[in-house]
């Protein structure tokens, strides 16, 4: 287990320094980026590259995006997203929402439409609500 963590510390340290051009990408995009070798029930990247491909949800500016990681189980409970893509029948990880650096990106896997789009939105807007209690600070 921890060579797995060696492996990706060196592709990791490999992306960090690497000095290419950052790709163009938008919202809607499906990316597979180099997602990495992480810690407990996170979702993690597989093959050389520690790649899996992510919906990309807001692109805050060039070098920084909120992603979705995609997944080829399905199942169906709120925090799955089903989603039809080139590639067949996936989800979205609804629960695994995260910030990356577009240095990570490999490449464009495909997009979605507007209307797909916007209900997977909706759909992460209603499971991220924070209760009232959590918004006002109290932590009982």
């Amino acid at each position: 287990m921890y060579s797995e963590y060696d492996s990706w510390n060196e592709i990791k340290k490999k992306i960090a320094l690497s000095t290419h051009k950052l790709p163009y990408f938008k919202e809607s995009d499906i990316w597979l980026i180099s997602i990495g070798y992480n810690i407990g029930s996170e979702e993690y990247g597989k093959g050389s590259d520690y790649a899996r491909p992510v919906l990309v949800v807001r692109k805050f500016n060039k070098e920084l995006f909120l992603a979705l990681p995609l997944s080829t189980k399905i199942k169906e409970n709120r925090y799955y997203f089903p989603l039809y893509t080139r590639r067949g029948n996936v989800s979205l990880l609804l629960s695994q929402v995260r910030v990356f650096s577009s240095k990570r990106l490999i490449y464009k896997m495909d997009e979605i439409g507007e209307e797909t789009f916007k209900s997977v939105i909706e759909r992460l807007i209603r499971i991220l609500k924070l209760p009232p209690s959590i918004a006002r600070g109290s932590r009982g």
